[in-house]
Parts: C-alpha cells; sequence; structure tokens
C-alpha cells in the first residue's frame, strides 16, 4: 500500500512540474522571447508582470486619467486609451505593451506605417484573437479572415463595389434619406422654423436603410429587422474593454454570452431566410449579397454557401452601416462649427444640382469642396480607432523593424493623422483646403492617411461609403443650415466606431431661399 501510494504522489508530482514547466514556456519563454527580438532593436515599453502583462497598469492609467477635450478638434485618443497616449510620450512613437500572454507593438512611425501598407503578404493579417473575441459578429467573413481565405474572399466581393456598380446605387441612398429629411422638416415647422435635433440617429436610420435596400432589394425591411438585432450584438460583445478583455471568457456560460449565442443563432436563421425568399424573387430585385454569394456559388458547397452570405451580410453591416453614419455625423458637427466651409460646400451643392431635381451619379466628381471636408473630417475624427495587424511570421519593414511572429500590431489612427512634420504646423486645426490637390497633396507620406485602413486590407466598401456620403450630405447641404446647439457636449466615446457620447444636438433650420422639393 505504502509502494502505491509513493508511484502515485511521484506520477503527481511529475504531472505538476510537467504542467508547470508549460505554463512557465507558454505563458513566459515564449511572449519573452518576443519581447527580447524587439528590445534588441530599440524598442522600449513599460515592464510587464507574469500572467497579466501591463493590464493592471493599463487600468491604474485609465481610472486616474483626467484628459478632457475642451475643442472638436482635439485627438480622441488621449481621452479614450490614456495608456496608450501616456507610453507613447515615455517610449517614444513605437513601443511594445503585454496583456496577458499577448505581445502587442504600438506603430507610431510614419515611415513604418509607410512600410506596413505597402506589405501585400498573407503573413500579415488579422489579430487572431480578436477574431475569436468577435467571431459572434464576424464569423469567417471577408473582415476578420486571414490567408487564403481572405485573399479568395476578396476577390469574390471586390467587383461588386466597383465604382460603376456603387453609382448605380445612388438611387436607394437618395430614398433612404428623404424620410429622414422629411422628419426634420416636420420638427422645424413644429417648433417654429428652428429645431434642436439630435442628427446622429436620423444618420443612423438612414445608414441602416441603405444597407436593407443595397443587401436585400424589395425585402429591406426584414433586413431592418436583421440590423436591430446585430445592433443588440454589437452592443453585447463591446460592452468590455477590447484591450483587456479575457479571451476564455466567450466560452463561459454568462448573462452577456447567453445572449450573444442566442442573437447569433437568431440573425443567421433571420439572413438565410431572406435570401431563400430572394431567390424566389425576380432576377433584377436580387441585391448586393446574393450578387456576390451567386458569383462564387459553383465552387461553395451548401453549407459554406450559408456560413459565407451570413457573415458577409453581417461585415457589411458593421463596415457600411456603423462607419457611414459615424462620418457623416462628424462631418456635419464641424461643418457646424465652421460656418463659413458650410456655406462653400453648399455653393457647390446648389450650383451643380438644379432646383428641384435630386442628386444623381453623375454629379459626384464635381464635389470637389465637399469631399474635401469629407476627407478633412475622415483624418481628425475617423470612425475607427486603430489599424490592427498580427505578424504570422517574421516579417522585416524596410530598414526600420523586423516585426517577431506572433506580435499583435496597433496603428492610432488619428494620431497618426496629426503628426506635425507630416501634415503641417496646422495638424490640430480643420482645414479642408489642405487636400485641394488630394490625398498626396495634403501630406507628405500618403500612406499616413489611413481612416480606412492600411495595404492590401483597405476597406472593400470605401468607394460605397464615399459615395453614399457625398449624397446624403449634398442632400442635406441643399435642404438645410446647421449650427451647433448650445446643449452639445463634444465627448467621442468608443463603441465599434467612435460616436458622440451624449449625442450630436444641432440647431437645423431649413433653407428659405432654395433647395429641393
Amino acid at each position: 500500500m505504502e509502494v502505491t501510494t509513493k508511484i502515485l504522489l511521484s506520477v503527481v508530482l511529475i504531472f505538476l512540474s510537467i504542467l508547470c514547466l508549460h505554463i512557465y514556456i507558454n505563458l513566459w519563454l515564449k511572449p519573452e522571447k518576443i519581447r527580447k527580438k524587439l528590445r534588441n532593436q530599440g524598442i522600449k515599453g513599460p515592464t510587464p508582470s507574469f500572467l497579466s502583462g501591463n493590464v493592471t497598469e493599463m487600468m491604474r492609467i485609465k481610472s486616474a486619467a483626467t484628459s478632457e477635450m475642451k475643442l472638436v478638434t482635439d485627438d480622441y485618443m488621449p481621452c479614450l486609451f490614456p495608456h496608450l497616449e501616456q507610453w507613447r510620450k515615455e517610449y517614444g512613437p513605437t513601443f511594445m505593451y503585454e496583456t496577458g500572454t499577448l505581445q502587442h507593438l504600438y506603430v507610431g512611425d510614419p515611415n513604418l506605417v509607410k512600410d506596413i501598407s505597402l506589405c501585400d503578404t498573407l503573413a500579415l493579417g488579422k489579430p487572431t484573437y480578436r477574431n475569436k473575441e468577435l467571431a459572434p459578429l464576424f464569423g469567417l467573413g471577408v473582415v476578420k479572415t486571414n490567408g487564403h481565405i481572405w485573399a479568395h474572399q476578396r476577390k469574390i466581393m471586390a467587383p461588386e463595389f466597383f465604382i460603376d456598380k456603387v453609382k448605380g446605387m445612388v438611387g436607394l441612398m437618395v430614398k433612404s434619406a428623404m424620410p429622414v429629411m422629411r422628419s426634420w422638416e416636420d420638427e422645424i415647422v413644429k417648433h417654429g422654423g428652428i429645431a434642436e435635433i439630435r442628427v446622429d440617429e436620423g444618420l443612423r436610420n438612414l445608414s441602416a436603410d441603405v444597407i436593407s435596400r443595397a443587401c436585400f432589394g424589395s425585402s429591406y425591411s426584414q433586413g431592418t429587422v436583421i440590423f436591430s438585432k446585430l445592433e443588440e450584438l454589437i452592443k453585447a460583445l463591446y460592452n468590455t474593454s477590447s484591450l483587456v478583455q479575457i479571451p476564455a471568457h466567450r466560452f463561459l456560460p454568462t448573462k452577456r454570452n447567453r445572449q450573444v449565442w442566442r442573437l447569433e443563432k437568431e440573425i443567421r436563421k433571420l439572413i438565410l431566410d431572406v435570401i431563400k425568399k430572394g431567390k424566389q424573387q425576380a432576377k433584377g430585385d436580387i441585391r448586393l449579397l446574393q450578387m456576390i454569394l451567386e458569383s462564387d456559388d459553383e465552387h461553395l458547397g451548401q453549407e459554406t454557401a450559408k456560413n459565407f452570405i451570413v457573415d458577409n451580410c453581417k461585415s457589411i453591416y458593421v463596415a457600411g452601416h456603423e462607419t457611414v453614419a459615424s462620418a457623416a455625423t462628424w462631418t456635419l458637427m464641424f461643418l457646424s462649427s465652421h460656418p463659413e466651409w458650410q456655406t462653400r460646400a453648399r455653393d457647390e451643392v446648389l450650383e451643380n444640382i438644379p432646383e428641384g431635381s435630386l442628386p444623381h451619379a453623375d454629379m459626384l466628381h464635381k464635389m470637389k469642396i465637399l469631399t474635401m471636408v469629407i476627407q478633412e473630417t475622415l483624418r481628425l475624427l475617423p470612425p475607427t480607432t486603430l489599424v490592427s495587424r498580427e505578424a504570422f511570421e517574421d516579417l522585416k519593414f524596410g530598414d526600420i523593424i523586423t516585426i517577431p511572429k506572433g506580435t499583435n500590431f496597433w496603428i492610432p489612427i488619428s494620431t497618426v493623422h496629426r503628426i506635425p512634420e507630416i501634415w503641417g504646423p496646422d495638424a490640430d486645426k480643420f482645414n479642408p483646403e489642405r487636400f485641394a490637390h488630394g490625398v498626396f497633396g495634403a501630406c507628405k507620406i500618403p500612406q499616413a492617411y489611413i481612416p480606412f485602413g492600411t495595404g492590401s486590407r483597405t476597406c472593400l466598401g470605401q468607394k460605397f461609403a464615399m459615395v453614399e456620403l457625398k449624397i446624403v450630405l449634398s442632400l442635406m447641404l441643399s435642404k438645410f443650415s446647421f449650427s451647433l446647439s448650445p446643449s452639445y457636449r463634444h465627448s467621442p466615446a468608443f463603441s465599434i466606431v467612435i460616436v458622440p457620447k451624449h449625442g450630436m444636438h444641432l440647431l437645423v433650420e431649413k433653407l428659405s431661399t432654395k433647395g429641393l422639393r
């Protein structure tokens, strides 16, 4: 009996020793190997703790942060991510930090950003751990997949976003804008000629309607139901900090996770029901998602085809709805706070749209001032905060740095958009004139302008977004004048995109001289 006990004890000790060794290797030695490679290249950063990395310090800095945005042109990064801003000032534009066992590299050097944007290898993709956390929202859609799967999906989907096809959607964009504008007119009449309106709500509804019509055609009302559930899913997934979240948490049957799982199943069923009905409709009524699926239908098995359409439906929604609504909201804010640019943009719109007419695809290239205003808005208040990438093998970028395999790196978009050496001494000011000759004339390193991401993974729908922004804003400028409400509190907040925390309250007045009827 005593011998048996000793044997069992020895086995347990051996097992525990192996387990401890495994934990030590994977939770410390492997991350330390990455850190050592970065340190040898002169990269510094805060000292991590075993298991937690720099999470404790991140939370401490955030709880002690007192930064406030005093001007509408202030950078939102110090308020939203104070730990990144503090470390940037302490360690320079490129530094490393750690969350748990995940190694991160903050990339604020514009020359390194340029080299990353010119890198087209499949060994560079979206961070694996984030893809797992956001799987209920994006699944294996084009937004989050990597390698050959991503390349194949992009090849299928890209032609549907070519400018000639996007121009064909101008009519549905105009149609979606009309109910919102009529509701604003009713408010103005009710309040005697000028009304305080929370415009971000109307713009979000408008953008959701555009995507619903684009995706589902005559079934867009069913698309609206799907997107309302996606709204719930987004809120559930983003109710905790994406930079501090524990990956294993998503497997626990918590109240939040049960809600996510339920919504995921409901959304999948709704999308597949709409697609099934769409196949029975006339060919001319089959919209974006159906056309994308049919373009490669012969190469997809039945279950793969279902996953493809469901995941990319959700991806298109997030990219095409949230981003456009955010950009339109902030553009109206800047036009309200800079009346001289509002006047210039409106004059251009009224010059190109005959009285009583509606905007159309052929007039888009004439909207140069409006384009400059949108580009400057996307520079100062980009909807997306950080470009995220993971190195799936050691990657060398020019003569600057070699990023080790397994490193997750983050490019702070708004911070890169404000580097004086790149953008000039007025980098923190709203000046659309800098884009008079396009992006290449606006800054010394064009690759430093990244509101739609960078490199081969630049947003697939950016042309769609720009066309929608021009159509919607031209309609509104031709009909209304805008100014900031005294009750407006400037406080950009991070959800899935940058949104006004307290809403975008503007004073809206109907133009009395000329406009669309």
